[in-house]
């Protein structure tokens, strides 16, 4: 086994570099004509179809175990994260990748902020400046956001739709923390993902969206769903099993950084002076954060993205 100690690093690092290409997908499904909700709606529901036949016996033998109360709350669970997919994918149709892709990746500071003032969880001294450090880091990224572009069309709203998808990413890890106790992990998964894909579904035809995709978009988006959804959070889970929470935390803040690189290779997305700035102040704060905040479980960095 000695012998095989790189292996976890390894996976680390596939998952990382896989779910860095989350917004490079979704940008190319938007190329071709596919709407931030029918993106977010088929990206659910073929994760949930291809983890079925592996979840089915696990859900079988949970959910009916559950209380109406852990029933309500997984229902709950799952329009979290719909709204979460919703928010996110939608900024990317209105602001840069390198700003969708931090923004977005805020969430552990929003947990903690959220379990302080809610939760009356009193958060550390470590914890309470990463907090202020990535508020800080935000405000710099929202002003140094340069003017509307063809990659960044109207950036604030864009940037405040990143932000509140990280927002709604907090509040479905908070309330999954009393259910991971009674679920296992494929039975909670795949029971989330099926009622986020439905939710979904509804708000794509509630807003117009065509769900009939052309067969580019499709395989961007079934790429986006067999990747950064399975594959990438897949490689976190064992590699938080195999590590110490703090380097799976660290490794994770490289999601946005590989985001942005992709997009400027591929997109010729710029980064400003300030813009990098506020990036750097926000990401010193979400480490502060996840590291004030280590658990052995899957880091909020990585919260479905």
């Amino acid at each position: 086994m000695a012998g095989r100690t790189w292996l976890p690093h390894a996976v680390l690092a596939i998952g990382v570099l896989v779910v860095a290409s989350a917004s490079i997908l979704i940008r190319y499904a938007m190329q071709d004509g596919a709407g931030p909700l029918a993106i977010a709606a088929l990206r659910l529901a073929i994760a949930s179809v291809v983890l079925a036949p592996f979840a089915w016996g696990w859900v079988r033998n949970d959910l009916p175990q559950l209380s109406g109360i852990d029933r309500t709350l997984i229902v709950a669970c799952g329009v979290v994260l719909a709204l979460h997919f919703a928010t996110w994918i939608s900024s990317l149709a209105y602001t840069s990748v390198a700003s969708s892709a931090v923004l977005v990746t805020t969430n552990p500071v929003w947990v903690g902020l959220l379990s302080w003032l809610v939760l009356r969880e009193r958060p550390g001294n470590v914890m309470i400046g990463g907090i202020a450090l990535a508020m800080a880091g935000s405000a710099l990224v929202f002003g140094a956001q340069g003017p509307a572009s063809g990659a960044a069309p109207a950036p604030l709203v864009g940037n405040a739709l990143a932000l509140a998808g990280a927002l709604a990413a907090s509040i479905y890890l908070l309330l999954g923390r009393r259910l991971r106790d009674r679920l296992s992990l494929l039975a909670y998964v795949w029971t989330v993902y099926a009622v986020a894909a439905v939710a979904l579904l509804a708000m794509a035809v509630a807003a117009g969206e065509n769900l009939v995709l052309s067969v580019a978009a499709l395989g961007f988006v079934t790429a986006l769903a067999l990747g950064p959804q399975l594959v990438g959070h897949t490689a976190f889970n064992y590699a938080v099993r195999h590590l110490p929470a703090p380097v799976v935390a660290v490794a994770i803040l490289g999601e946005p950084l590989g985001s942005a690189l992709l997009a400027w290779l591929l997109f010729d997305e710029t980064v400003g002076t300030g813009q990098l700035v506020g990036f750097g102040v926000l990401l010193a704060g979400i480490l502060l954060s996840v590291l004030a905040d280590a658990r052995p479980t899957v880091p909020a960095t990585s919260a479905d993205k």
